[in-house]
Order: C-alpha cells, then sequence, then structure tokens
C-alpha cells in the first residue's frame, strides 16, 4: 500500500490546472484543490483504466507533467552524475525513469479507497522563500495517516514539486541512492537504455 501511495503523493503533487487567475497558486493550494479531484477520476475511470492500462498511464503521467519538475529532480537524482550529462541526457534520463515507475506502480493506485483524504499541517519556507516544504497526511479509512512533505521550488513563477517523502523516505534519495551504484559501472546512456527496455527496475520506496 505504501508503494501505491508513494505514487499516489507524485500524482497529487502534479495534479493541477492552467486557470487563469492573477497569483500563482500556492504550493499547500495545489495540494488541497486537486486532491479530489485525483481521487474522482481515478474512482469514475476505475472501470475504464482497468481495462485499458495506457489510458491509466497517459492519464497519471499528464498529471505529473503539470507542476512535477521532473527534469530537475532527475538531476538530483544523478547528483555528480548530472556534472558531465548533457541536457539530452538528463532529459532523456528523466523520461525513462518515470515510465519505468509508472510501469511498475501506476496500476496499484485504481484500489485507492476514495475516500482517501489529504490534509495539510503546515507549509515551511526554505532557503529565504526559495523553497517550500508542505507537510500533509494522507488520511485512509481504517488506516493510520501517512505522513507525506513535498518540496516545491519556484520555476517561471510557478511553484514546482521536485521531491517527495512519503514517511520520512525520500523519492530523490531513494533513486540517488540506486543510479550512483549503477552509475558507477555503467556509462549513462547504458542505463537510460536499460531503463527503457524494462532490465532495469527501479527499486521499492518502502
Amino acid at each position: 500500500m505504501l508503494r501505491a501511495l508513494f505514487v499516489f503523493a507524485l500524482i497529487l503533487s502534479g495534479a493541477t490546472t492552467v486557470t487563469a487567475v492573477a497569483q500563482p497558486a500556492e504550493p499547500a493550494q495545489i495540494i488541497t484543490e486537486r486532491t479530489r479531484a485525483v481521487l474522482d477520476t481515478l474512482s469514475t475511470q476505475r472501470e475504464a483504466f482497468r481495462a485499458d492500462p495506457i489510458k491509466l498511464r497517459t492519464y497519471v503521467k499528464s498529471q505529473l507533467d503539470d507542476v512535477m519538475d521532473r527534469v530537475y529532480s532527475a538531476q538530483l537524482v544523478l547528483a555528480r552524475h548530472a556534472r558531465t550529462a548533457s541536457r539530452e541526457q538528463v532529459l532523456a534520463f528523466a523520461e525513462a525513469l518515470t515510465n519505468s515507475l509508472l510501469n511498475r506502480y501506476a496500476d496499484a493506485i485504481i484500489e485507492l479507497d476514495p475516500q482517501t483524504e489529504t490534509k495539510i499541517l503546515s507549509s515551511t519556507p526554505l532557503r529565504n522563500g526559495e523553497l517550500m516544504r508542505v507537510a500533509t497526511h494522507i488520511l485512509r479509512k481504517g488506516g493510520e495517516p501517512v505522513a507525506v512533505d513535498y518540496l516545491f521550488r519556484q520555476r517561471d513563477g510557478q511553484w514546482m514539486v521536485f521531491d517527495v517523502i512519503v514517511e520520512g523516505i525520500s523519492y530523490v534519495q531513494t533513486y540517488r541512492t540506486q543510479f550512483d551504484e549503477l552509475l558507477r559501472k555503467q556509462s549513462l546512456d547504458e542505463v537510460i537504455a536499460k531503463l527503457k527496455s524494462g532490465q532495469i527496475e527501479v527499486k521499492n520506496a518502502d
């Protein structure tokens, strides 16, 4: 279940829509306003998603692409290996990592209870306001609350998520550790190719 919530948390962080407003949405607002919309979509489209896994992955990816800064996250995951990587390689790695996560976990979120709720606990500015950490609890019927923190940064005047921390487990740190080990033995291009082909599986987030 934690793995499903891990991907669900990523979706929530990116599940916003573009609207004609004077001020960009604040991080807590992004999470709060879109939680119900995502759950409602998962609930109403449950059978369609089960029948068409491609439709499910397309939906999930569209939500991630809205405000998840996948390229910046990929740079953080690659860490020192990003210093010698081209932008094209970083983009390819970000795409391959996202697809690998979706292939492994996306189906699990279909079973999430539509009564799941997200409670905002706090919003804490970091680095003189350049970053924002939003602490939340995902409230599940019949289960203990799951602590989820979102790390945001501004890009082009919009708050973008670059890391999600579920029960103290960081998306960035989890995959940084895995890929650092791989990249000590293989080139970045080799790792990207193996991610795309499924020869490399991302580790569990729990």
